[in-house]
């Protein structure tokens, strides 16, 4: 808990999203951008100057400032851990990006050190960027499902294929879908979202059978199209199919249970409602045909509060200076999601069912396989547009 009415906030690594953190941190009335950091010297100056802050090149000399209170890791997915760490190590708060990092090791890796630093420090603060989890359908979603108005489920279907990115998009860095500098694909950048928010919904599946397409659309050696099929031990089974390289796209949402169906899809949310349980009319039905009347009825939800980035920094802010947990997502809770991607994949690469939980050394070691055996050649075109208003408003 500070004794402060803000939290002196540091940035480090000022890509797509960093950039965008520092603007949405400069907006907010309990946090102040105290400096940022970029191993490119002159992205750092940039935004030093535009934010009228102090630049660092490296973060080991950004966390040797006392005038720092927390920082939030944009940086590359492979570099979240050591970073992560060094701070949490300083006794500095973290917000980190998504994913947690690339594989189900380096997660725990971070958790421990979480464990460890808050030994010295209890109030230390460790969140992470799940923003869709404020997101009013979703959060509506989550309020349905856990209030039992569905009843046991038994079916998912989550097709989300709004992520259409082009290749311009996957050339404008060089770390960008290789297995080397980002460690994956779609799964790895744009799903961390879905992939959490199936297992916030759901609960995390017994196994999973992954299929997995590398390069399909786009030049580059790591996934562009997902689909998975999920089992829980619940009986319910999911689908969860994705893909950068389909447009138009669709994000469709399918939950069955046994009182009905919740559908949201276009901005709309549907609950096919059953006059008495699916699964207590089966079996007591002399209806050989006979279905379960239903009443369609929209659900409505409110959008008119503040969701997105800005308000898990806020939260994540306001955590620290009053010591109570708001936050949207803590730090540990960004395990599962890394889990069910290196799951899918591993399943995928292996052709064989993979079970939860994942002990992490398997697809740990596939994945040093896949970087020494690299032979791809990565094209970069630093100037690709990128307007990052149009991926959040999907």
């Amino acid at each position: 808990m500070l004794n402060s009415t803000k939290v002196r906030i540091g940035v480090i690594g000022l890509g797509n999203m960093g950039s965008s953190h520092a603007s949405f941190i400069s907006g907010l009335d309990n946090a102040a951008l105290a400096s940022v950091c970029d191993i490119i010297p002159e992205k750092a100056d940039k935004f030093a100057e535009k934010f009228n802050v102090k630049a660092y090149y490296n973060h080991k000399d950004m966390l040797e400032d006392p005038a720092l209170d927390a920082v939030l890791v944009a940086t590359p997915h492979y570099d979240h851990v050591p970073v992560t760490i060094d701070a949490l190590r300083k006794g500095v708060h973290v917000l980190c990006e998504k994913p947690l990092t690339v594989h189900v090791n380096g997660a725990r890796n971070m958790i421990e050190a979480y464990g460890e630093a808050k030994k010295q420090k209890p109030d230390l603060v460790f969140g992470i960027m799940l923003n869709e989890r404020t997101f009013p359908y979703y959060k509506k979603i989550k309020d349905i499902i856990t209030g039992g108005e569905l009843g046991r489920l038994t079916r998912v279907t989550w097709i989300n294929t709004a992520w259409f990115r082009s290749q311009a998009y996957y050339d404008s860095g060089g770390w960008r879908a290789t297995w080397a500098g980002e460690g994956g694909g779609t799964l790895t950048n744009q799903c961390p979202h879905n992939l959490d928010m199936y297992q916030w919904l759901f609960g995390m599946p017994a196994k999973v059978n992954g299929f997995a397409h590398l390069g399909k659309y786009h030049n580059i050696e790591v996934e562009d199209e997902v689909t998975a099929y999920m089992e829980h031990d619940n009986g319910m089974i999911g689908h969860f199919i994705v893909t950068t390289g389909e447009c138009p796209g669709v994000n469709r949402l399918e939950i069955a249970g046994e009182n009905g169906a919740l559908v949201y899809c276009r901005g709309q949310l549907i609950f096919y409602r059953n006059r008495v349980s699916m699964l207590k009319y089966l079996n007591e039905t002399k209806e050989s045909f006979g279905t379960v009347e239903n009443w369609e009825t929209h659900i409505p939800v409110d959008g008119s509060q503040p969701y997105n980035h800005p308000v898990v920094i806020q939260k994540f802010a306001e955590t620290i200076l009053t010591g109570h947990d708001v936050l949207i997502a803590r730090g540990e809770e960004g395990l599962n999601q890394v889990m069910l991607a290196n799951g899918i994949m591993l399943s995928s690469f292996n052709e064989a069912a993979v079970r939860f939980p994942l002990n992490g050394d398997a697809y740990e070691r596939k994945l040093e396989e896949l970087i020494k055996a690299s032979v791809f050649v990565k094209h970069v075109d630093a100037g690709a547009r990128a307007d990052l208003s149009k991926s959040f408003a999907r």
